[in-house]
């Protein structure tokens, strides 16, 4: 068992490319109607991304000779992390521990608690959390801020992949024995360590969730007993320190998770993932962009989005200075992936955005269309939401999940 394992590492690299893009499409068209509630979510999402990629297949031969910069040929792929080798995953994990050595190139105006290269991409979050968070922009927003912080990875730290996401689906009985959080030297750390507490409480305050195992300081793995140096601001988990009194206060601490499997294995089903991509609620982008973010009011539903975060909990329950810890991008890549696959399998409305200008519409700006900003502070140029809608569009985006 020990060899056939080593095997399976080592023949992970090699194929790894191989085993993502379709070399022809002779095969027959896949049959989403066969999907169903009932069947394994990981089969259900292996076949969505099977259609997923034949349909992106069949666009790419059909915009060919119009399409110069981008295509299934030259596409950056990301995969999951679970399927990355030992090597892959620890050449990742030194380029975020890069990161996080380099000193922040943002103006103090703008970051005033930042101190590594790392905390700009906190800083940005933070000052724009009102105007990116149950918005117009929340798909694309996000979708630009974690590329640029794959940008960053590869540009300043010599990453030679590209941003893994964490797979939901896989391990959602229980998250601490996922390869994303084992804690193991290949995982990105492990849970909290055990620390009392009330549990949380989603959506500000309105949808209370048991505590776990965990509460504490991230206990094991490359990440063990990392140090955030903005907030808390609105953290959802009980125990938490007391919210800073500015968003730029430096205030050392570590981060904290509580790896709670009460969320992961309620909310990371087939039923959630199938409605999202084929069902009702994929319809419209906006009916889409409403089940993701959660209906709280409908017996504390929690929506993809905000499960995956109360399922890290901890820092991750701060919708301000989540991305302190490095899972935010395991899990932001994940509902990229999702917003990929379903973008591509409903085309008529994946150019279209729906909902406001600012949260809750406070203050009241209007509408979000695809001619509004995307601001990235000092980690990218600011663009216009239309130029990110599609992740093979080529300016600058040219990336597809496996």
């Amino acid at each position: 068992m020990a060899l056939q394992r080593w095997l399976v590492a080592s023949l992970a690299c090699f194929h790894a490319a191989a085993l993502s893009i379709p070399r022809s499409c002779n095969d027959s068209t896949v049959d989403l109607t066969k999907l169903d509630a009932s069947m394994d979510s990981i089969e259900a999402l292996s076949v969505l991304q099977q259609a997923t990629m034949r349909n992106l297949y069949l666009e790419d031969q059909r915009s060919m000779p119009q399409r110069s910069t981008c295509s299934l040929t030259n596409a950056a792929v990301r995969r999951d992390w679970e399927h990355m080798c030992p090597r892959e995953r620890k050449e990742f994990i030194q380029a975020v521990q890069c990161l996080r050595a380099k000193p922040s190139i943002a103006d103090p105006d703008f970051a005033r608690a930042a101190r590594t290269r790392y905390d700009d991409f906190t800083a940005v979050h933070v000052n724009l959390t009102n105007f990116v968070h149950a918005t117009g922009s929340f798909l694309t927003w996000h979708r630009y801020f974690i590329w640029s912080f794959e940008k960053a990875l590869r540009d300043e730290c010599g990453y030679p992949g590209y941003l893994p996401y964490w797979n939901w689906f896989s391990h959602a009985d229980d998250p601490r024995s996922s390869p994303v959080f084992d804690g193991s030297d290949t995982s990105i750390g492990g849970d909290g360590a055990y620390f009392p507490h009330n549990g949380s409480a989603a959506f500000f305050g309105s949808v209370p969730l048991p505590p776990a195992n965990g509460g504490g300081c991230i206990a094991s793995g490359p990440f063990k007993d990392i140090q955030a140096t903005m907030g808390p601001i609105a953290a959802g988990m009980f125990g938490m320190e007391p919210p800073v009194a500015s968003f730029h206060e430096y205030n050392p601490r570590c981060i904290r998770r509580d790896l709670n499997h009460h969320v992961s294995s309620r909310f990371f089903t087939t039923a959630n993932l199938l409605n999202l991509t084929i069902g009702d609620a994929s319809k419209t982008v906006k009916s889409f962009q409403d089940e993701f973010n959660g209906r709280p009011q409908d017996n504390g539903f929690m929506g993809l989005h905000s499960a995956g975060h109360y399922t890290i909990n901890g820092e991750n329950t701060d919708f301000y200075t989540s991305v302190n810890d490095p899972s935010f991008f395991f899990h932001h890549a994940m509902i990229d992936k999702i917003f990929w696959m379903w973008q591509v399998l409903h085309p008529a409305e994946s150019r279209e955005v729906a909902g406001t200008l600012t949260l809750r519409n406070e203050p009241p700006l209007g509408n979000a269309t695809i001619y509004d900003p995307l601001i990235m502070g000092v980690n990218a140029p600011t663009r216009m939401i239309h130029e990110l809608m599609g992740t093979m569009d080529g300016t600058p985006l040219c990336y597809i999940y496996a």
